[in-house]
Protein backbone atom coordinates (compact mmCIF):
# COMPACT_ATOMS: atom_id res chain seq x y z
CA UNK A 1 0.00 0.00 0.00
CA UNK A 2 1.27 3.47 -0.89
CA UNK A 3 1.35 5.88 2.07
CA UNK A 4 0.16 9.33 1.03
CA UNK A 5 1.02 12.52 2.82
CA UNK A 6 -1.91 14.93 3.30
CA UNK A 7 0.26 17.66 1.77
CA UNK A 8 0.15 15.80 -1.55
CA UNK A 9 -3.63 15.51 -1.52
CA UNK A 10 -4.72 19.07 -0.70
CA UNK A 11 -3.33 22.57 -1.17
CA UNK A 12 -1.80 24.26 1.86
CA UNK A 13 -4.86 25.25 3.89
CA UNK A 14 -5.35 27.36 7.00
CA UNK A 15 -7.66 26.54 9.92
CA UNK A 16 -10.47 28.82 8.70
CA UNK A 17 -10.48 27.08 5.36
CA UNK A 18 -10.55 23.72 7.10
CA UNK A 19 -13.63 24.73 9.12
CA UNK A 20 -15.36 25.74 5.88
CA UNK A 21 -14.45 22.46 4.22
CA UNK A 22 -15.65 20.42 7.20
CA UNK A 23 -19.01 22.20 7.09
CA UNK A 24 -19.45 21.80 3.35
CA UNK A 25 -18.36 18.18 3.15
CA UNK A 26 -20.62 17.19 6.04
CA UNK A 27 -23.59 19.07 4.62
CA UNK A 28 -23.41 16.76 1.63
CA UNK A 29 -23.43 13.78 4.01
CA UNK A 30 -26.79 14.78 5.52
CA UNK A 31 -25.69 17.31 8.14
CA UNK A 32 -28.05 19.85 6.66
CA UNK A 33 -30.88 20.72 9.04
CA UNK A 34 -31.40 24.27 7.83
CA UNK A 35 -29.72 26.73 10.23
CA UNK A 36 -28.82 24.06 12.79
CA UNK A 37 -25.26 23.06 13.54
CA UNK A 38 -22.09 24.23 15.24
CA UNK A 39 -18.40 23.58 14.70
CA UNK A 40 -15.68 24.60 17.15
CA UNK A 41 -11.97 24.28 16.37
CA UNK A 42 -9.61 24.95 19.30
CA UNK A 43 -6.54 27.02 18.42
CA UNK A 44 -3.12 26.87 20.12
CA UNK A 45 -3.81 30.17 21.91
CA UNK A 46 -6.94 28.79 23.59
CA UNK A 47 -9.43 30.59 21.34
CA UNK A 48 -11.88 28.81 19.06
CA UNK A 49 -12.86 29.15 15.44
CA UNK A 50 -16.64 28.88 15.05
CA UNK A 51 -19.05 28.79 12.12
CA UNK A 52 -21.17 31.96 11.89
CA UNK A 53 -24.83 32.40 12.73
CA UNK A 54 -27.15 32.64 10.77
CA UNK A 55 -25.38 31.33 7.66
CA UNK A 56 -26.03 27.79 6.50
CA UNK A 57 -23.12 25.43 6.07
CA UNK A 58 -22.68 25.74 2.31
CA UNK A 59 -22.71 29.54 2.13
CA UNK A 60 -20.08 30.77 4.58
CA UNK A 61 -16.47 31.21 3.60
CA UNK A 62 -13.17 31.65 5.46
CA UNK A 63 -13.77 35.37 6.01
CA UNK A 64 -17.05 34.57 7.80
CA UNK A 65 -15.53 32.24 10.40
CA UNK A 66 -15.66 33.70 13.92
CA UNK A 67 -13.15 33.73 16.75
CA UNK A 68 -14.62 32.90 20.16
CA UNK A 69 -13.15 32.75 23.67
CA UNK A 70 -13.46 29.78 26.02
CA UNK A 71 -16.68 31.17 27.52
CA UNK A 72 -18.47 31.55 24.19
CA UNK A 73 -17.92 35.28 23.71
CA UNK A 74 -17.17 36.53 20.21
CA UNK A 75 -13.71 38.03 19.86
CA UNK A 76 -13.69 38.69 16.13
CA UNK A 77 -15.99 38.33 13.15
CA UNK A 78 -18.88 40.04 11.40
CA UNK A 79 -21.59 37.53 12.34
CA UNK A 80 -23.00 36.14 15.60
CA UNK A 81 -22.00 33.07 17.59
CA UNK A 82 -24.52 30.21 17.08
CA UNK A 83 -27.27 30.02 19.70
CA UNK A 84 -26.44 26.48 20.79
CA UNK A 85 -22.76 27.10 21.43
CA UNK A 86 -23.03 26.45 25.22
CA UNK A 87 -22.93 22.71 24.46
CA UNK A 88 -19.49 23.19 22.91
CA UNK A 89 -18.31 25.53 25.66
CA UNK A 90 -19.27 22.97 28.29
CA UNK A 91 -17.62 20.07 26.49
CA UNK A 92 -14.36 21.92 25.88
CA UNK A 93 -14.24 22.91 29.57
CA UNK A 94 -14.49 19.27 30.57
CA UNK A 95 -12.40 17.70 27.80
CA UNK A 96 -8.94 19.06 27.07
CA UNK A 97 -8.50 16.23 24.59
CA UNK A 98 -11.18 17.59 22.25
CA UNK A 99 -9.79 19.90 19.57
CA UNK A 100 -12.71 19.81 17.13
CA UNK A 101 -16.37 19.41 18.04
CA UNK A 102 -19.36 19.26 15.70
CA UNK A 103 -23.09 19.21 16.38
CA UNK A 104 -25.98 18.90 13.94
CA UNK A 105 -29.26 17.05 13.29
CA UNK A 106 -28.72 14.57 10.42
CA UNK A 107 -31.81 12.51 9.53
CA UNK A 108 -30.74 9.00 10.50
CA UNK A 109 -28.60 9.86 13.50
CA UNK A 110 -31.37 12.05 14.86
CA UNK A 111 -33.94 9.32 14.23
CA UNK A 112 -32.03 6.83 16.38
CA UNK A 113 -31.37 9.56 18.97
CA UNK A 114 -35.12 10.18 19.13
CA UNK A 115 -35.68 6.46 19.55
CA UNK A 116 -33.17 6.40 22.40
CA UNK A 117 -31.10 3.65 20.81
CA UNK A 118 -27.57 3.26 19.44
CA UNK A 119 -27.63 0.97 16.40
CA UNK A 120 -24.80 -1.51 15.86
CA UNK A 121 -22.47 -1.15 12.88
CA UNK A 122 -23.44 -3.65 10.20
CA UNK A 123 -20.48 -2.95 7.89
CA UNK A 124 -16.99 -1.51 7.96
CA UNK A 125 -18.03 1.84 6.44
CA UNK A 126 -20.25 2.34 9.47
CA UNK A 127 -17.31 1.84 11.83
CA UNK A 128 -14.58 3.84 10.09
CA UNK A 129 -13.17 6.65 12.15
CA UNK A 130 -13.32 4.65 15.34
CA UNK A 131 -14.23 6.09 18.70
CA UNK A 132 -17.02 5.29 21.10
CA UNK A 133 -20.67 6.31 20.93
CA UNK A 134 -22.96 7.01 23.87
CA UNK A 135 -26.61 7.98 24.29
CA UNK A 136 -27.23 11.22 26.21
CA UNK A 137 -30.71 12.20 27.37
CA UNK A 138 -29.95 15.90 27.66
CA UNK A 139 -32.86 17.74 26.10
CA UNK A 140 -34.13 19.29 29.30
CA UNK A 141 -34.07 22.98 28.41
CA UNK A 142 -33.34 25.47 25.63
CA UNK A 143 -30.23 24.90 23.52
CA UNK A 144 -28.62 28.06 24.89
CA UNK A 145 -29.05 27.06 28.55
CA UNK A 146 -25.61 26.57 30.09
CA UNK A 147 -26.84 24.31 32.91
CA UNK A 148 -28.46 21.94 30.43
CA UNK A 149 -25.35 22.05 28.24
CA UNK A 150 -23.08 21.19 31.17
CA UNK A 151 -25.33 18.30 32.17
CA UNK A 152 -25.17 16.92 28.64
CA UNK A 153 -21.40 17.32 28.36
CA UNK A 154 -20.94 15.65 31.75
CA UNK A 155 -23.20 12.77 30.75
CA UNK A 156 -21.17 12.28 27.58
CA UNK A 157 -18.16 11.34 29.71
CA UNK A 158 -15.15 10.29 27.65
CA UNK A 159 -17.16 9.16 24.62
CA UNK A 160 -16.09 10.45 21.23
CA UNK A 161 -19.60 10.69 19.80
CA UNK A 162 -23.07 11.02 21.24
CA UNK A 163 -26.64 10.59 20.12
CA UNK A 164 -28.48 13.35 21.96
CA UNK A 165 -31.98 12.12 22.76
CA UNK A 166 -34.73 14.20 21.12
CA UNK A 167 -32.07 16.45 19.62
CA UNK A 168 -29.29 15.30 17.27
CA UNK A 169 -25.68 14.14 17.25
CA UNK A 170 -22.36 15.35 18.64
CA UNK A 171 -18.98 14.29 17.23
CA UNK A 172 -15.52 15.10 18.58
CA UNK A 173 -11.92 14.50 17.60
CA UNK A 174 -8.39 15.81 17.57
CA UNK A 175 -8.46 16.90 13.93
CA UNK A 176 -10.84 18.06 11.22
CA UNK A 177 -10.13 14.80 9.36
CA UNK A 178 -11.10 12.70 12.37
CA UNK A 179 -14.39 14.53 12.98
CA UNK A 180 -15.28 14.31 9.29
CA UNK A 181 -14.59 10.57 9.18
CA UNK A 182 -16.45 9.89 12.41
CA UNK A 183 -19.44 12.01 11.43
CA UNK A 184 -19.75 10.33 8.04
CA UNK A 185 -19.45 6.87 9.59
CA UNK A 186 -21.97 7.64 12.34
CA UNK A 187 -24.64 8.75 9.87
CA UNK A 188 -23.93 5.75 7.64
CA UNK A 189 -24.13 3.48 10.67
CA UNK A 190 -27.59 4.81 11.51
CA UNK A 191 -28.77 4.83 7.90
CA UNK A 192 -27.57 1.31 7.13
CA UNK A 193 -29.06 0.00 10.38
CA UNK A 194 -32.40 1.55 9.47
CA UNK A 195 -32.43 -0.26 6.11
CA UNK A 196 -31.13 -3.55 7.49
CA UNK A 197 -33.80 -3.58 10.17
CA UNK A 198 -36.46 -2.56 7.64
CA UNK A 199 -35.86 -5.73 5.62
CA UNK A 200 -35.91 -8.00 8.63
CA UNK A 201 -32.57 -7.61 10.35
CA UNK A 202 -29.00 -8.73 9.88
CA UNK A 203 -25.78 -9.61 11.62
CA UNK A 204 -23.68 -6.74 13.01
CA UNK A 205 -19.92 -6.70 12.63
CA UNK A 206 -18.30 -9.26 14.90
CA UNK A 207 -17.41 -7.78 18.28
CA UNK A 208 -13.62 -8.25 17.85
CA UNK A 209 -13.85 -6.30 14.59
CA UNK A 210 -15.92 -3.57 16.24
CA UNK A 211 -13.39 -3.36 19.07
CA UNK A 212 -10.51 -2.95 16.63
CA UNK A 213 -12.31 -0.10 14.88
CA UNK A 214 -13.16 1.59 18.19
CA UNK A 215 -9.47 2.03 18.98
CA UNK A 216 -8.89 4.25 15.94
CA UNK A 217 -8.44 7.96 16.62
CA UNK A 218 -10.14 8.75 13.32
CA UNK A 219 -7.05 10.38 11.86
CA UNK A 220 -5.43 7.42 10.15
CA UNK A 221 -7.51 7.14 6.97
CA UNK A 222 -5.58 9.73 4.99
CA UNK A 223 -7.31 10.39 1.69
CA UNK A 224 -10.99 10.14 2.66
CA UNK A 225 -11.50 13.69 3.92
CA UNK A 226 -9.03 15.03 1.39
CA UNK A 227 -11.00 13.57 -1.53
CA UNK A 228 -14.23 15.11 -0.31
CA UNK A 229 -12.48 18.43 0.35
CA UNK A 230 -11.06 18.49 -3.19
CA UNK A 231 -14.57 18.05 -4.53
CA UNK A 232 -15.70 21.12 -2.60
CA UNK A 233 -12.71 23.11 -3.84
CA UNK A 234 -13.60 22.23 -7.42
CA UNK A 235 -17.13 23.45 -6.83
CA UNK A 236 -16.03 26.63 -5.10
CA UNK A 237 -12.40 27.65 -5.68
CA UNK A 238 -13.06 30.91 -3.78
CA UNK A 239 -12.44 28.94 -0.57
CA UNK A 240 -8.76 29.16 -1.48
CA UNK A 241 -8.79 32.96 -1.77
CA UNK A 242 -6.24 34.59 0.49
CA UNK A 243 -4.29 31.40 1.15
CA UNK A 244 -3.64 29.75 4.55
CA UNK A 245 -4.18 31.76 7.72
Amino acid sequence: MVAFSPSRLLPDLGPRQMVVLLARTLMREGYDDHLAGHITYKQPDGTYLVNPWPLIWDEFGPDDVLVMDKDGNKLAGKWDVPLGIPLHVALHRLRDDVIVAMHNHPLYGTTFANAGRIPPPYDQSSALGGGTVTLVDEYKSAVNDMNSAMAAATAMGNADMALLANHGVFVTGKTIRAVHQRAVALEQRCQHAWYVEAIGGGTPLAEPVQERFRHSDGDGFIGFFEAMARRELRRDPSILAGGPR
